[in-house]
């Protein structure tokens, strides 16, 4: 018996030293999951950022979890590209709505409001950003996380309707949600003009070829529905960013130590000669 406590001690420093399969927000986690696989990408802390490798040819996911006891407005970004609209990425663009405690994975580009173009790891000349003249910023994940509202209390005039309390606030556009799990997204293919080169138009020569960015893959089913959201701010509550590269990549800039190389298999007695021979003449 007085080997449990140190057997339970044991369990809880091997759970503490596994490190986490997202990236830890107050008030969302963030994974991001190989759909190729089946696995998820397990985030490394570098100088304060979260790095993942990504494989390329690989279709992947973008799962956020609730935290908090409140809807939130999350506007995905990857390669500074708004998920949804096909914009370059801005705090007050659309997003998806989470239900409090609740998940949903974003699979890909929202083509409308029915489907997506799957997102896949692939070489950067080939990502949506470089193919639409906005490289620069390929190779990250943002999520800017908004709180809703609160609807100020409501008193009573014995003479009137109820009333509420202070200032009214500008009713929002509403915001998508998923049907399926109560959990929101919004619409708005890619504008034509999306492509236009703005701050991210830097020529894809002065980038690394072997860099990796997100390409726009196959049309995958993935119905939405609109929901209400009022902002509590203009400003978003909460950001989490990951950043990826391919594994090479992370283990040359000592984000990911370089793999052990096993030593070479060498024989003692690898030839059967009875004396030494001379060596060759230079």
């Amino acid at each position: 018996m007085p080997f449990k406590p140190l057997a339970s001690l044991a369990a809880a420093l091997a759970l503490a030293a596994t490190p986490p399969a997202h990236a830890v927000g107050q008030l969302i986690d963030v994974q991001v999951v190989d759909r190729t696989t089946g696995e998820t990408l397990t985030p490394v802390r570098h100088d304060g950022e979260w790095w993942i490798a990504g494989r390329p040819g690989s279709r992947y996911g973008v799962r956020l979890t609730n935290r908090n006891g409140q809807r939130t407005l999350n506007v995905v970004a990857v390669d500074g590209i708004n998920a949804i609209s096909g914009d370059t990425a801005a705090w007050s663009q659309t997003g998806y709505v989470l239900a409090p405690y609740r998940n949903t994975e974003i699979d890909g580009w929202r083509k409308n409001v029915d489907q997506v173009a799957a997102f896949e790891f692939t070489a950067l000349p080939d990502s949506y950003a470089a193919r639409t003249g906005r490289p620069a910023d390929v190779g990250v994940i943002g999520i800017a996380v908004f709180n809703e509202l609160r609807r100020p209390p409501t008193i009573l005039r014995r003479d009137a309707e109820p009333i509420a309390e202070g200032r009214a606030t500008p009713r929002a556009a509403p915001a998508p949600s998923v049907a399926a799990a109560d959990e929101a997204r919004s619409p708005s293919p890619p504008s034509s003009d999306s492509g236009t080169p703005g701050r991210s138009s830097s020529p894809l020569r002065s980038l690394s070829r072997e860099k990796i960015g997100t390409g726009h893959g196959a049309i995958e089913e993935s119905a939405i529905r609109y929901v209400a959201f009022r902002r509590a701010r203009a400003t978003p509550d909460e950001i989490v960013t990951i950043h990826y590269d391919r594994r090479e990549n992370l283990i040359a800039m000592g984000i990911l130590p370089s793999p052990s190389v096993p030593p070479l298999a060498v024989d003692p007695f690898p030839g059967s000669g009875r004396f030494v021979a001379d060596p060759p003449p230079r």
